[in-house]
């Protein structure tokens, strides 16, 4: 299956003029290191924190960064201090389990935190952690930042009084995020999530069979798998069946399901899941070593170590993506590949969802586009024959062209609206707010006594 001709436009995130000269405008920020606590809560908060940390780092080179993360913030200069995967715990129901686990590491992070005397707290992802993490913080003066909104446009609207209490500015990934912060007159800026300014923009510009010979080529496994299959493909297909080990077993043996059935109407298909380590692979790959011969030969577990390049090739190179639910939705849409969505939840967290949440889809295209422009098949409706006849439907050209043309259109609307930069906005926040508070502090001297000894004590505040 080929693409058509498409125009590829990338998205203008050129930051506000006064943004970068906030940064010189700070003279307390340039006279001593800048200490910054910084949590991720899973995979894709990772990414989110390295995007950010790289941006502060290229302002400046004596930032102390402490918190918790992944290998590619570790890469940007974090020292973690305990696995992210402590942290990555998926559904409602599940997280009672370790709770005291979770309370524990919250206190590890505070103490660390009191301890390093941190400057600013940047909460990525994970709000029910994060959140309580920047409550206790934000009243001893620490600036806190939420990067990435927790769903009150989704659902508990109510939860933006605890936001608000907890931090001094929302980053929000996504445009539909920012009305509920208005509403509110809370600050928040849409920043756009950091695939719109890392994903290859060559991927788009080179065909999907050179796509293909690069992907196969780049890694001895799949050379060996399509070796052995000759030229006997007729589709590719990407798996990505989620990252946590909760999502791939719940996931993975719906796909899997589905798959089957796939083979029996077309023997030819092939499926490739790229892998974000090797722990994942070795989970995948035990999940699918328990079905069918026919069932493992079509299939591909790969990990490289070139990732999330390597993932971004995979998806690329196929001519649909099978997906869980999550930024693999917005990868796959930024890399203009048609999809169908998979997801299944614990049942009780899925009945005590169903009747909290307020939208009616769980993609991200879809949500973008307010439309149904991606299939969703949840809880009950992922079944094996649903699976396969959604798949067998989307490869059909004209419903293949129609979910093409409507992820591009939703596409180059995200990049209109999403063209704040990270790091120069908190900058930038951090100022106004600051400069706020001194004024506050000027007014406050100038207003008789009173205001003096409420100037004085706020001073003591600061200075404990």
């Amino acid at each position: 299956m080929t693409d058509p001709a498409t125009p590829h436009q990338p998205a203008d995130t050129t930051p506000a003029p006064d943004t970068y000269g906030a940064f010189d405008k700070l003279p307390e920020m340039t006279c001593s290191p800048l200490v910054i606590g910084i949590v991720a809560g899973e995979v894709s908060g990772d990414s989110l924190g390295a995007d950010f940390m790289k941006q502060m780092n290229n302002l400046r080179d004596d930032i102390i960064w402490v918190g918790v993360g992944g290998a590619k913030m570790q890469a940007q200069g974090l020292q973690s201090i305990f696995p992210l995967s402590r942290l990555a715990v998926m559904g409602l129901v599940e997280v009672v389990s370790q709770l005291p686990d979770l309370l524990k590491a919250r206190q590890e992070l505070l103490t660390a935190f009191k301890a390093a005397s941190i400057d600013w707290f940047i909460g990525i992802d994970a709000p029910d952690f994060n959140l309580r993490v920047a409550k206790k913080l934000k009243p001893q003066g620490v600036f806190c930042v939420q990067y990435v909104s927790p769903s009150i446009w989704a659902w508990r609207e109510s939860r933006i009084h605890n936001i608000m209490a907890a931090t001094n500015l929302v980053l929000c990934l996504f445009p539909f995020e920012l009305p509920v912060y208005e509403r509110y007159n809370h600050p928040a800026i849409c920043v756009g999530h950091p695939l719109l300014r890392t994903i290859d923009q060559t991927l788009l510009e080179t065909p999907i069979n050179q796509r293909r010979s690069e992907l196969v080529w780049h890694n001895d496994g799949l050379q060996q798998f399509f070796i052995d299959r000759f030229d006997e493909v007729s589709q590719l297909i990407c798996v990505m069946p989620g990252s946590r080990r909760g999502e791939i077993t719940a996931i993975l043996p719906l796909m899997l399901d589905g798959i089957q059935r796939l083979l029996l109407l077309d023997p030819k298909l092939c499926f490739i899941i790229p892998t974000v380590d090797q722990n994942h692979q070795y989970i995948v790959q035990d999940v699918i070593d328990k079905r069918s011969e026919q069932l493992r030969a079509a299939i591909a577990v790969v990990y490289d170590e070139s990732q999330p390049a390597f993932s971004q090739l995979a998806m690329a190179a196929s001519d649909m993506v099978m997906l869980a639910s999550g930024t693999a939705t917005l990868e796959a849409m930024l890399l203009e590949r048609p999809m169908v969505v998979i997801y299944q939840l614990n049942q009780l967290t899925y009945q005590i969802a169903k009747r909290l949440v307020k939208v009616p889809y769980v993609g991200l295209p879809n949500i973008l586009a307010d439309s149904a422009i991606v299939p969703e098949l949840i809880q009950e409706q992922a079944s094996g024959d649903n699976i396969c006849r959604t798949v067998m439907r989307l490869l059909q050209p004209r419903a293949y062209a129609e979910q093409l043309k409507a992820l591009i259109d939703t596409k180059y609307a995200l990049q209109q609206q999403s063209n704040h930069d990270p790091a120069h906005s908190v900058i930038e926040q951090w100022f106004i707010q600051n400069r706020a508070s001194h004024q506050n502090h000027d007014f406050n001297r100038q207003d008789g006594h009173v205001g003096q000894e409420n100037y004085d004590s706020q001073d003591n505040y600061q200075a404990q």
